[in-house]
């Protein structure tokens, strides 16, 4: 299994809090869901982290069943679709976006 984690580093506007949730929930995350080849999806939105820790008010975690598939998922019109509503959110946010790549352990 190939996991690819989109983190999004830094602060959301204060005052803000609720409009990014509810424009992730009701613009993106039904984009997310109509990638080619995703096993699993989750977002996750930031409650509490350590003290000193950066801050990662939003995470998202696609799972796919080889690079094969997350490469044609990348490939897909819906990826550039998102990347251009994602420029939408980023008005309310204030940081980066970096992305990495993982193979998980097959769960027992």
């Amino acid at each position: 299994m190939i996991v690819r984690q989109a983190l999004f580093e830094g602060a959301i506007h204060a005052g803000s809090e609720t409009d990014f949730r509810n424009f992730v929930e009701t613009r993106l995350v039904p984009m997310w869901r109509q990638f080619p080849g995703l096993r699993d999806l989750k977002v996750m939105f930031a409650l509490s982290r350590d003290d000193g820790a950066p801050s990662f008010p939003l995470t998202l975690t696609m799972s796919f069943e080889d690079e094969a598939a997350l490469a044609a998922a990348l490939d897909a019109p819906i990826r550039l679709e998102s990347r251009a509503v994602t420029g939408e959110l980023m008005a309310m946010f204030d940081g980066r976006i970096h992305h990495h790549v993982f193979e998980a352990l097959a769960e027992r």
